[in-house]
């Protein structure tokens, strides 16, 4: 266990070297903070540290820069979470109070996110199978033909079509809408199965057949595994720390093309707590001079889906934890409203 005065060491170096991007060095570090030590001490502390994996010498300079093991004590023991100024909160919520739809909250959100974090923004669509049904409409579109538009309540919108086998009659149409609903609306996708397998019987047995197609499109739509989607913004701000990935930033930018390798990122928060995944944290080989930063949001305590920041590992974390709990906050309202 490192001591506290070294811990306070670390703590200033990575404040330091995150805010002026440049090697720390003893002298810095006695002319900037209050550590109440003489330089030679500090040189002592630092050598423990660099000896312990903490810091690193990059080069022949006399400074040194944290490891993804320093940035990880300085995460889990030294950084609280910085909270955001009054004027950063309203400015949020009036950003997100504009949206009009689902489509338009994840859109704002990824825009919010990389302006405030100047990093790359990623915000995941809220997940079918963490949802509820809010409503399912069924509309006739031709005698033998029927749409199905089943609302969640995160306000997500699917619609599938549906070839009948045989006629369908708005009287039935309404009768199967009104018995679906009934059954349905605030269950879990999961609950659903048992609560609509008999339905077909309580239908006239012309009936039955169109509507057992429907009660099956319904439930392919609710175990689909192919609605995991994401939006990526921001990507841009990366250009401004080049000099912060080894050689090139194109590995960063070729892991965050795959999407699945982002979900899977951001999978790997759990409920609506908060991960931050650092350096060679993340297997993704491209993403091993990054830091993650994510959180679930959603109404209550459980996440119905994730959002977060990719940026260097030279990261203001306390800064960038504060937003994105911040904007997850926010967006979890604004859910649970709608």
């Amino acid at each position: 266990m490192l001591s506290e005065r070294r811990l306070e060491v670390l703590r200033a170096i990575v404040q330091d070297y995150v805010g002026t991007e440049e090697p720390v060095g003893s002298k810095a570090l006695t002319e900037r903070h209050q550590l109440g030590v003489s330089p030679a001490t500090i040189r002592n502390d630092m050598a423990a540290l660099e000896d312990e994996g903490f810091i690193a010498q990059p080069h022949t300079s006399a400074g040194r820069i944290p490891t993804d093991k320093g940035y990880r004590l300085f995460v889990d023991k030294l950084a609280g979470v910085k909270p955001l100024s009054s004027p950063e909160r309203r400015a949020i919520q009036n950003f997100l109070d504009g949206a009009v739809d689902l489509d338009d909250v994840v859109g704002r959100t990824v825009r919010l996110l990389a302006q405030l974090t100047r990093q790359v923004a990623v915000v995941q669509y809220p997940s079918l199978t963490r949802s509820t049904v809010r409503h399912v409409e069924l509309l006739a579109l031709a005698p033998a033909r029927l749409m199905l538009v089943l609302i969640t309540d995160t306000g997500r919108v699917e619609q599938r079509l549906i070839d009948c086998q045989a006629p369908f009659g708005e009287t039935s149409l309404a009768d199967l809408r009104a018995r679906l609903n009934s059954r349905v609306v605030g269950r879990r996708f999961a609950d659903v199965p048992p609560l609509v397998q008999d339905l077909p019987e309580s239908f006239e047995q012309d009936d039955r057949g169109t509507v057992s197609t429907v009660l099956s499109v319904l439930l392919e739509t609710l175990v689909e595994e192919t609605e995991e989607r994401l939006v990526i913004g921001g990507t841009a701000n990366l250009t401004r720390f080049g000099h912060d990935f080894p050689l090139t930033i194109r590995p960063v930018l070729e892991a965050l093309e795959e999407h699945v390798v982002l979900l899977k990122l951001l999978g790997e928060a759990k409920d609506s707590g908060m991960t931050v995944r650092i350096g060679h944290e993340n297997a993704h080989e491209g993403l091993t001079s990054t830091s993650v930063v994510a959180v679930g949001y959603g109404s209550g305590d459980e996440a119905v889906a994730k959002l977060g920041v990719v940026g260097p590992t030279r990261m203001d974390y306390p800064g960038t934890m504060g937003a994105v709990r911040a904007v997850a906050r926010y967006v979890g309202q604004i859910l649970a409203e709608s």
